[in-house]
């Protein structure tokens, strides 16, 4: 007796909550996939989620599943299909998926998954490759409001979080956003591809995703996107004069046909390694918000997420 109180008395000195020490038990294994091409923020998250996960032996092993097009869109009926019902099973999304549903008008949508948790948000970063003769955000902004066709811009998925932005961006200088010339890349690798290549003017991305980029000089951080700086030399869009805040939420869903006892397992695994020191750190290294949220507040925040991006995507002439 004295020793399990002793001990009950050490988990509370840490701080564990009893629901987080059931979740040490390990995953023997975890399949991931990620409806993106490799070298984007969403493979990132899958990697660090592998990284802190091996550190804390929450998992014994990891296979992943890249298949990137369309905002996740065409990996999504991928997951659905050939891993219902499994408990073991996660899919990294996010933002994007939710706009890229909505944008191309498809049967299935994050509505279609299990949510397990929201892991993080990330303010985006307009960028320039390092020879543009955009030298600041007021430059850029001005050709854009000269002529939006003519400044080609890369991100992500059609309707997504970076195009959004531009969105906005274009709206607030007085343009229709449906001038922008918007070029969409299945995943970060391509997109950074077709900026250091000068394949395009612009891009706009989560700031992990070029952070190295930027520190290497290959290209040029121009302006951050959500309310505060991310770097103390590289302002944001809305203390530049452009009224646009917009960050990129990222998360991970479970299948469809897991039963409540299979998703908490899930919610228990993600939130032990939510707690540890070795999350903390990647989301201080990769300047990502801690965004964590589960259970039925998770849910909420979904159908309040796609209201909203609906809204904004008709308002912007996308959708």
């Amino acid at each position: 007796m004295t020793h399990r109180r002793s001990l009950i008395a050490a988990t509370a000195a840490l701080g564990v909550l009893p629901r987080i020490a059931l979740a040490q038990q390990r995953f023997a294994s975890l399949y991931v996939f990620v409806p993106a091409g490799p070298g984007g923020g969403w493979d990132g998250l899958a990697r660090a989620i592998e990284l802190t996960a091996r550190q804390a032996n929450l998992v014994g092993s990891f296979q992943f599943e890249n298949v990137g097009g369309a905002g996740g869109m065409v990996g999504l009926p991928r997951f659905l299909s050939q891993r219902r019902g499994r408990a073991d099973a996660l899919m990294i999304g996010g933002s994007v998926m939710v706009g890229a549903a909505l944008t191309n008008k498809t049967p299935v949508s994050l509505q279609n998954t299990v949510p397990v948790a929201r892991m993080t948000e990330e303010a985006g970063v307009i960028i320039v490759p390092a020879n543009s003769p955009h030298q600041n955000i007021g430059q850029l902004a001005d050709a854009l409001k000269a002529n939006p066709r003519a400044v080609s811009v890369a991100g992500g998925s059609a309707g997504g979080t970076d195009h959004i932005i531009l969105g906005l961006m274009l709206q607030k200088l007085g343009r229709q956003p449906r001038e922008a010339s918007f070029v969409a890349f299945p995943g970060g690798g391509p997109a950074q591809a077709a900026i250091l290549g000068g394949q395009v003017a612009a891009g706009i991305s989560g700031w992990s995703e070029f952070s190295e980029q930027i520190k290497a000089g290959r290209v040029r951080a121009l302006a951050t996107t959500g309310e505060r700086r991310l770097d103390p030399g590289v302002p944001t869009l809305k203390e530049s004069g452009i009224d646009v805040v917009a960050t990129n939420w990222r998360g991970v869903f479970g299948a469809p046909g897991i039963n409540p006892t299979q998703r908490q397992a899930l919610v228990d695994l993600m939130t032990a390694l939510h707690a540890t020191a070795g999350w903390r750190h990647i989301l201080a290294e990769r300047g990502w918000e801690d965004a964590f949220l589960t259970g039925a507040a998770f849910d909420t925040f979904l159908e309040r997420d796609r209201s909203e991006t609906e809204s904004v995507l008709k308002d912007l002439g996308l959708a």
